[in-house]
């Protein structure tokens, strides 16, 4: 397996393609996925993202009083990747949260990565429990992604939680988050922008961006890391507008700005199918913008499904 800062060393220049996908829902086919990652495959990504999904919690009446009992809605991130690396033969890159993991499952969950011969791994903090406001640690698991962090990085020295003495390393390339328009929890951004540099000081490989819809908080993003000493590999994450309610809801779970322009483009179709096609083309024109900037992949958050983000490829591979 290749490290993602290998490929974009490797490509001397040239923008790369990448997706991230979601697992099925329990009990779904997985060759439904499968299907929709297949027409992305000409584009020669060579990584695919898997998310991981914390536990959620099923209410149950049980001997006459209601029970919250938890269960993971998308399990699968480690068999995906393994079935994704065989079929397709490229890198699979999982996430890997805090929430939900002790920080013993976490290296467990890391071993078992290890094994199956992955070298990537992006490190989020993740979602809280669904229907919670706030992200609350598992007792006995990280609060932040920077500790998670550190510990990916004291194994990839062959520092285990509770052993004395060494064991052989890991060889794990970090990915973390950036937000060019801060996190929704941070004060402000600067604060954000802080927690930024302690992850890359920890040892963070490279940073790839939630979403965007306005190029110049990229530029400017990329701009003031390299001002203040963040030379790790900037991947811009993009998704393409798929529906008028996307205009409110993205938005409100992602805080981020939708420009003027695709917001008055949006309210002037007709359909979701209209909207679908000016997401699609503000996405390619994204997409240009940022190749001539010498973004070193394009990485698109597909939700699993193919058909927006193969229009795009073709336009600009």
């Amino acid at each position: 397996m290749t490290k993602i800062t290998q490929y974009i060393q490797e490509a001397k220049g040239k923008t790369l393609f990448s997706i991230e996908i979601i697992p099925p829902v329990k009990g779904e086919s997985i060759q439904t996925l499968m299907n929709n990652i297949e027409p992305l495959m000409e584009f020669q990504p060579p990584f695919i993202e898997v998310t991981y999904h914390r536990e959620e919690f099923i209410e149950k009446v049980i001997n006459g009083r209601i029970e919250k009992i938890p269960t993971r809605k998308r399990p699968g991130t480690v068999g995906i990747c393994a079935s994704i690396m065989n079929r397709f033969k490229v890198d699979a890159v999982p996430h890997v949260i805090c929430g939900g993991f002790t920080q013993e499952e976490t290296e467990d969950f890391l071993f078992d990565l290890h094994y199956i011969g992955i070298d990537n791994v992006l490190v989020l903090r993740g979602d809280p429990v669904k229907g919670n406001a706030a992200f609350v640690p598992e007792k006995g698991g990280h609060a932040y992604a920077s500790e998670l962090l550190e510990q990916v990085v004291s194994m990839n020295q062959g520092k285990l939680l509770h052993e004395e003495t060494e064991s052989t390393p890991t060889n794990f390339c970090i990915g973390v988050a950036g937000y060019p328009e801060k996190h929704f929890e941070a004060p402000n951004f600067q604060v954000d922008f802080e927690y930024l540099r302690r992850k890359v000081a920890l040892g963070a490989d490279y940073i790839v961006t939630q979403m965007f819809f306005d190029n110049q908080k990229y530029f400017d993003f990329v701009k003031k890391c390299r001002e203040e000493g963040i030379n790790v590999p900037i991947i811009p994450g993009l998704k393409p507008l798929a529906t008028r309610k996307q205009l409110t809801v993205l938005p409100r779970i992602f805080h981020l700005d939708i420009p003027i322009d695709l917001v008055n483009a949006v309210n002037a179709c007709k359909s979701d199918k209209d909207v679908k096609q000016v997401g699609i083309e503000w996405c390619i024109q994204q997409c240009k913008e940022l190749m001539d900037f010498g973004a070193p992949i394009l990485h698109f958050y597909t939700m699993s499904k193919s058909e927006s983000t193969q229009k795009i490829a073709q336009a600009i591979f």
